[in-house]
């Protein structure tokens, strides 16, 4: 489910992401999460050579990926640590953003404790996530359809509604929110859907765990590789200061 926004469908958030935090040369830009380093070049253009760019991901593999994007740029570090327990100094973070990162962790809110307490005074911070409640896939029985989105709710997903918790989050830790947008990502390829949403492997796994019936969630399948074909869902994102 992560690899959905990062679809051609969901791409465009990314540039309203980092216009909003209005990232200035000199800054200090964390990106929480930054996995193979997708947007730290983006960063680093912006804080500029008298800036600092720091990506903190907690999978080997990930870091790996994002050293090697990223070899090239004297001012970005990658850091290998856990999101609820953020490898940077107190009060160093100009801006900080956490893409698709909290409807994964095990605490979101803890996470949010960790950025306010990285971030200094006037710090801008930009937090993105998906409301998989949301998720709506057209077809003939829409019952089936119905049943998928709850078995993405509530066993594929471990935050799956954290899209729209994130503003009530924020403020709860101390954060002061000032814009909160909703962008609607449509997949009308089958198969890109299919890639990005696991719509074959999340039905069967469905249906092995007993939620869905065999031969209609097979018919249901088989019915959408026919098209045309249309699936969305809602990105929240969230700036606020510190």
């Amino acid at each position: 489910m992560l690899r959905a926004a990062a679809s051609d469908a969901g791409r465009a958030y990314k540039q309203q992401l980092l216009d909003l935090l209005d990232i200035r040369a000199g800054q200090t830009a964390l990106d929480v999460g930054c996995g193979p380093g997708t947007d730290l070049p983006a960063l680093a253009e912006r804080v500029g050579d008298g800036g600092m760019v720091i990506g903190v991901d907690r999978d080997p593999a990930m870091l790996a990926r994002a050293r090697e994007r990223t070899g090239g740029l004297q001012r970005v570090e990658i850091r290998e640590g856990d999101a609820h327990a953020l490898p940077v100094e107190p009060g160093t973070v100009d801006r900080a953003k956490a893409d698709r990162v909290l409807m994964h962790v095990a605490e979101p809110a803890d996470v949010l404790v960790q950025l306010h307490r990285a971030t200094r005074p006037g710090a801008r911070i930009g937090l993105v996530e998906p409301d998989w409640d949301t998720l709506i896939v057209d077809a003939e029985d829409l019952g089936t359809s119905r049943a998928f989105t709850r078995f993405i709710t509530a066993e594929v997903v471990r935050n799956a509604t954290i899209g729209r918790s994130l503003a009530r989050l924020a403020e709860q830790v101390g954060f002061r929110v000032e814009t909160v947008l909703g962008t609607t990502p449509v997949l009308q390829d089958f198969a890109e859907a299919d890639h990005t949403l696991g719509l074959g492997r999340n039905m069967q796994n469905a249906i092995d765990d007993g939620h869905i019936d065999r031969d209609r969630g097979r018919r249901w399948f088989d019915g959408l590789s026919r098209g045309p074909f249309y699936a969305s869902f809602t990105l929240v994102s969230v700036i606020c200061t510190r």
